[in-house]
């Protein structure tokens, strides 16, 4: 696998820089927008909560929810998210589904199935092995980890559909155009994916007007 290649707000302009010598989308997105942001979470069981929360959801919508939660329990930890019922974590927006989720990302942590901590030192693929063991985290949820909080490089979640619709627009690409299709063109950008999801992301809200 090689060794743990990650990048932080330093290094993140001179990728961004490497990305757009090799294509001119990039350089566009520097030109009109500037350089993304270094976005960050923090290595704990709220971010996983948060991110979980996000699934399938605007971000609005996952905001809302956690603050909703971290009204009800503060600091979110396993032991206190296990002592709500379900119908206290339904008043903080939880779907049945979701409150399912929570509960066996909690419980697996409690039964030291591993530990938060732990991930800082796993390669990506022992990361997604462990994760993905629980019921309700996806690669999705593995990958916005992997690239939100642990800053690995070379990351591309094709199952985010903002990130999709923002390489189609930048590609003049079709609206139909497959997933498959767009990791095609994304592997043009290894072993710099991640940095490359960034700057289509910002490029993204830039233009619609949202904030992360």
């Amino acid at each position: 696998m090689g060794r743990i290649h990650s990048f932080d707000a330093d290094t993140l302009p001179e990728y961004c820089d490497i990305l757009a010598k090799r294509d001119p989308v990039f350089k566009t997105i520097i030109r009109e927008y500037g350089y993304p942001p270094f976005w960050t979470r923090k290595a704990n069981f709220e971010t996983l909560i948060h991110i979980i929360l996000e699934q399938q959801v605007s971000l609005a919508s996952a905001k809302a929810a956690l603050a909703k939660l971290k009204e009800k329990i503060s600091p979110v930890t396993p032991v206190k998210l296990l002592a709500l019922t379900d119908a206290e974590l339904k008043a903080c927006y939880f779907s049945r589904q979701k409150t399912g989720y929570a509960r066996n990302l909690a419980k697996a942590i409690l039964d030291r199935k591993f530990s938060i901590a732990s991930l800082q030192e796993m390669k990506e693929d022992e990361i997604r092995s462990v994760l993905t063991s629980i019921k309700g985290i996806g690669n999705w949820t593995v990958d916005v980890y992997l690239m939100m909080v642990l800053h690995r490089c070379d990351l591309f979640p094709v199952g985010d559909i903002a990130l999709l619709n923002s390489v189609k627009y930048l590609k003049g690409s079709a609206a139909h155009t497959s997933k498959e299709a767009v990791l095609q063109i994304a592997d043009a950008w290894k072993p710099y994916r991640t940095i490359a999801a960034y700057m289509c992301w910002h490029a993204y809200l830039c233009r619609k007007k949202r904030t992360y």
